[in-house]
């Protein structure tokens, strides 16, 4: 079941899109602050992130912006829901990273579409990382010299300056596993899992699970069980 983060401080309208998104099966949660929000996410991430803008505390744009900052963050599909209508305002919540921008009043049928559509969107993504795993783990395969295999030569690469539970969650981000499913097979919370990642990535310098799969698999970290 598909998990949608509300995040509008209006109790009304978090109502009715609440009966609207489980009348059609997704798992929903609320929160009427950018605050609230980012503590909702971190415990358990969504699939899904449906935001006003005006709200008090944090408004939605400094709450996508901050979501967009943390590696579990950039690839979650956010769309905006906001009485703002002006050029300006959809303008600068496209360019801090929203997928989409609807303005109030809206057509709930319309807003199902767009929802349903950015989850195929962001399925077909996972997807295409697990076929991007897969694809490099055969080439580098594939480019293994002969006589390394037939020796049974095990060339490990450098240990990685990771801790042993950040080296487990490395592992598991490279299989594919999503922050929601790594805390599960580790038995550890979100927001554990999402602090062990953003060390990993300071640390390796990089910014994101597709550069974090990369490396693994240029340097041969894939082979090495932690």
């Amino acid at each position: 079941m598909k998990k949608i983060l509300i995040v509008d401080d209006d109790r009304n309208l978090r109502a009715v899109l609440l009966t609207a998104l489980e009348k059609k099966g997704y798992q929903v949660s609320e929160a009427s602050s950018g605050n609230a929000a980012i503590q909702s996410f971190t415990e358990n991430a969504p699939d899904l992130v449906i935001s006003d803008v005006s709200m008090p505390e944090m408004d939605g744009f400094e709450f996508c912006r901050r979501l967009r900052a943390e590696p579990s963050g950039q690839l979650i599909p956010f769309i905006f829901l906001s009485a703002r209508d002006d050029i300006e305002d959809r303008v600068q919540g496209h360019s801090i990273g929203a997928d989409d921008y609807l303005t109030k009043p809206f057509e709930i049928k319309e807003l199902l579409a767009k929802i349903e559509g950015l989850i195929e969107k962001s399925r077909r993504i996972n997807s295409e990382i697990i076929h991007l795993l897969e694809s490099m783990s055969r080439e580098k395969l594939q480019a293994e010299p002969k006589n390394n295999i037939d020796n049974g030569l095990d060339r490990r690469p450098d240990p990685l300056p990771l801790t042993p539970a950040e080296a487990r969650v490395f592992w598991e981000v490279i299989q594919g596993f999503t922050n929601k499913h790594i805390s599960e097979r580790l038995f550890i919370s979100p927001r554990t899992v999402q602090t062990h990642l953003s060390n990993i990535m300071n640390k390796l310098n990089l910014e994101n699970r597709t550069q974090l799969v990369r490396f693994a698999f240029e340097k041969g970290y894939e082979k090495v069980e932690f």
